[in-house]
């Protein structure tokens, strides 16, 4: 096919060298983030970049259509960097991290340093699974805030326990079985955080037209409601 690529991203070029052992002659997979993927093999090493020369070129196969934005209450401590990893694997397009009225942790002090390392965390686990593109890790914002463009999305969830008839399951039949209508692009997925939503949160939320949904009988901590949530969400619309 012919034409190079050239790799000047310190912590790839570190990767290859460190982790993968590339040397010439070393085949791999690169995505442009701009929809294609290419099978490229190591020519050499110049200085700070590495040189590649395609040998195949195609659109990218592993993204999902669906495109699922994941508000995720901001849990205390590391959770949130497990929440990134394990959604990002699962297919999320884009996180935002959002400060609720019983969120335990604080919006002061090392926001920056936080948002750096949640980027990285997404960036790294695309490379584990092999998408082809870097969900977005938007800077933390209010729940009150964002609940406009929550409600944008084609289709808007958010698990909450004082819900106990109408599941997440009822909700994502209710469209897949329903032939006449288009199944959504996007699904906005909104989790509480430690403390749950407040009675306030969960009505301004309804009263945005984003549905309350059950995810079981049983309580469900934060960093693990978000993960089956998607995966029930991805398992019905995507696959």
């Amino acid at each position: 096919m012919g034409g190079e690529i050239i790799i000047n991203d310190t912590q790839d070029l570190r990767h290859l060298i460190k982790v993968l052992r590339a040397a010439p002659g070393y085949i791999t997979e690169v995505s442009d983030k701009s929809g294609w993927e290419y099978r490229a093999e190591l020519v050499r090493f110049e200085g700070e970049t590495g040189v590649f020369r395609i040998l195949d070129k195609q659109h990218f196969t592993r993204e999902p259509k669906l495109k699922v934005t994941l508000y995720q209450g901001i849990p205390k401590a590391a959770k949130m960097e497990q929440v990134i990893q394990k959604t990002v694997e699962l297919g999320v397009s884009r996180i935002v991290p959002v400060f609720c009225s019983r969120t335990i942790a604080t919006d002061t002090g090392g926001t920056d340093n936080k948002l750096t390392r949640w980027r990285k965390i997404s960036a790294e686990a695309v490379k584990q699974c092999r998408r082809g593109f870097i969900p977005e890790i938007a800077a933390p914002v209010k729940l009150k805030d964002t609940i406009p463009e929550i409600a944008s999305a084609e289709a808007a969830i958010f698990p909450y326990e004082d819900e106990r008839e109408f599941t997440i399951k009822d909700f994502l039949r209710g469209i897949s079985e329903n032939i006449s209508v288009k199944p959504p692009a996007t699904v906005s997925v909104v989790i509480g955080p430690e403390g749950g939503f407040s009675d306030d949160e969960a009505a301004m939320l309804k009263g945005s037209g984003v549905t309350a949904v059950s995810l079981g009988k049983t309580v469900l901590r934060t960093e693990t409601a978000g993960l089956a949530a998607l995966s029930m969400v991805m398992y019905e619309l995507e696959l």
